[in-house]
């Protein structure tokens, strides 16, 4: 196994690190996937239940065939989750942000933007 150069190891954290582009607090990340993911269960329960209610006491075809088609008729709630932003990109995204920012004196940082270019190609060998 050989060693990775630093410019190597520079390329692949721009490729592989990742940034919270969504714009919450990145520890907030942590408690709020998980209450979303319980927010949905939550609703879905509720839905189910509500829908079954309806179905209790003597055993009736109807009621039961009724309180399934209410089920099967909304799809259940699912909490999706997306990829965090490549450093990459995300670097790029600053930099063109604050480029805007400063209006014509953007020279540092339309260089700084061509670095950021130039290490993410693969090197020659």
């Amino acid at each position: 196994m050989r060693r990775k150069s630093p410019q190597e190891k520079k390329r692949l954290s721009y490729l592989k690190d990742r940034r919270d582009a969504y714009g919450e607090n990145a520890k907030s990340t942590r408690k709020n996937l998980p209450r979303s993911k319980a927010f949905a269960r939550r609703a879905n329960r509720a839905r189910e239940s509500l829908a079954l209610r309806a179905a209790t006491g003597a055993p009736d075809e109807a009621r039961a065939e009724a309180a399934e088609l209410r089920l099967l008729r909304r799809r259940p709630r699912v909490k999706r989750k997306w990829a965090d932003t490549p450093l990459a990109e995300y670097v790029e995204w600053k930099l063109d942000y604050r480029a805007g920012r400063e209006g014509g004196q953007a020279k540092r940082l339309d260089e700084a933007l061509g670095r950021v270019q130039r290490r993410m190609r693969r090197p020659d060998r």
